[in-house]
């Protein structure tokens, strides 16, 4: 095999970024702000700051200054497993007989297994700079509150997890990592908190959502001195953090002089495909280059296919800001699919606002599709991925395989976000035979539409 691009490419340590990308910068039309929902006005930093630690919600409102110097704390953290690598998927490609070139940034070089690392240790560092005891956060797969309980064991900050019920019970093992690394974990909706009493009592028996998680873990950091909450997605600040991932990702291909036509991720709360994208997006807002951006959804959880573009809450029990994005309401309880760190909602302000501005699409797939294009993955690639990546995966294959049709070489770039060895029970329910696609009828969609707050003057 004939080969010019190494299998791997790692950059050196003096290459790695020591700023991250704030995309919202080169935005000429910049997300809409949070809103206050007892005002309807911006919320400012003052009314920010007893939910967010102080550093982080000047992050959050930025919305003018391009680069970020990283403290040299964090960069010192990141070096115990970054550069992650940009792989060639050679064999991926020979198996599949494409003429594509297939480029995968693989984000599972590190115990939690995935991306969120690189947020999380962002946030715990900055929740020490200010003094505090510790932070509160939810959890969907559990790559986040991992990510977490290892950023704050560093860091000697106490860590309380609520981890969405579906995701506690189907991976009792994830919950064990975060228990290992010294955070509590609690399944969600609980007893233990007031608005999780009104969750269950409201839908007695659910599995549980993101939204319920959210709403628990902002309740305790708001009721307990010292602590605040940190979210693993959707904020501005975790799209920034993650920046670096597109940050290595371009120097790695500028190196080369490879440019990729398509980027593709998978879309949850948009933390991995913004910090995937954000680089790229910036040279085309520029008008420096131009790129085919793809974000990709389960079916079950359609936020950008088939939400509307509102303000609403970001977590079920409406305590915290509005944020307009495309929503399915927050009283949308997603299906018990695998793809827990996908069962959110929304979408990012900063993704929601490029989207609805043309500049990328979204695409929705069906859980079989993805498991099956995962365990293909795996088998030629080597990797086990996680449901949450496979959507990317399932799009690039289909991608690639389109080139083949046509004949086009076109270079594909896509976010491998983590691994898949703490997701058995939902390969095993896979293999079985015994998993299925769950699509929600307009009706039940209507359902949570309902619930999007009537904003006077705003919608």
């Amino acid at each position: 095999m004939s080969r010019d691009i190494p299998y791997k490419i790692y950059l050196e340590e003096n290459e790695m970024p020591k700023q991250w990308y704030n995309v919202r910068a080169d935005m000429k039309k910049k997300p809409a702000p949070l809103l206050n929902p007892a005002t309807g006005k911006p919320m400012t930093a003052e009314e920010l700051e007893p939910v967010f630690c102080e550093e982080l919600v000047q992050q959050e409102l930025d919305d003018t200054t391009p680069y970020i110097d990283i403290p040299q704390e964090i960069q010192d953290f990141y070096k115990m497993y970054r550069p992650a690598p940009l792989v060639r998927a050679y064999c991926l490609e020979k198996k599949l007989d494409t003429p594509a070139k297939i480029y995968y940034k693989f984000e599972g070089n590190n115990t939690s297994g995935s991306h969120k690392l690189n947020s999380a240790i962002a946030q715990a560092y900055y929740a020490k700079k200010q003094g505090l005891k510790g932070v509160t956060t939810e959890t969907g797969a559990g790559q986040w509150g991992t990510a977490l309980s290892m950023a704050c064991a560093y860091l000697d900050l106490d860590c309380k997890v609520y981890m969405v019920k579906v995701s506690y019970e189907q991976k009792p093992f994830r919950r064990e990592v975060m228990r290992t690394y010294g955070a509590s974990v609690t399944p969600s909706p609980s007893t233990t908190t007031e608005v999780g009493k009104k969750i269950l009592e409201a839908h007695p028996g659910t599995t549980g959502s993101l939204g319920c998680a959210i709403s628990e873990a902002v309740e305790v950091a708001t009721t307990n001195e010292g602590y605040r909450y940190v979210l693993g997605s959707v904020l501005n600040q975790v799209l920034l953090h993650q920046s670096i991932i597109g940050l290595e990702t371009k120097t790695a291909m500028d190196k080369y002089g490879i440019k990729p036509d398509m980027i593709i991720g998978c879309a949850g709360g948009g933390s991995n495909l913004g910090g995937l994208i954000s680089p790229f997006m910036g040279e085309q807002l520029r008008g420096e280059a131009d790129y085919q951006f793809i974000a990709v959804e389960p079916a079950s959880c359609p936020s950008f296919t088939r939400g509307r573009y509102m303000y609403d809450f970001c977590d079920t029990g409406m305590i915290c800001p509005l944020a307009k994005m495309y929503t399915l309401g927050s009283g949308f309880i997603p299906s018990a699919n695998h793809a827990g760190g996908l069962r959110f909602h929304g979408m990012s302000s900063t993704l929601s606002e490029l989207y609805d501005q043309g500049l990328m699409e979204a695409r929705a797939v069906e859980q079989t599709e993805v498991f099956a294009a995962a365990e293909q993955f795996a088998r030629i690639e080597g990797i086990l991925p996680a449901p949450e990546s496979s959507h990317a995966i399932k799009v690039a294959i289909d991608e690639a395989l389109k080139c083949k049709e046509t004949g086009e070489e076109k270079t594909i770039l896509f976010g491998l976000t983590g691994t898949g060895y703490f997701d058995m029970v939902a390969y095993q329910r896979f293999n079985d035979g015994e998993m299925s696609d769950y699509i929600p009828t307009d009706e039940e969609l209507a359902a949570g539409f309902a619930g999007i707050p009537k904003i006077p003057g705003i919608q």
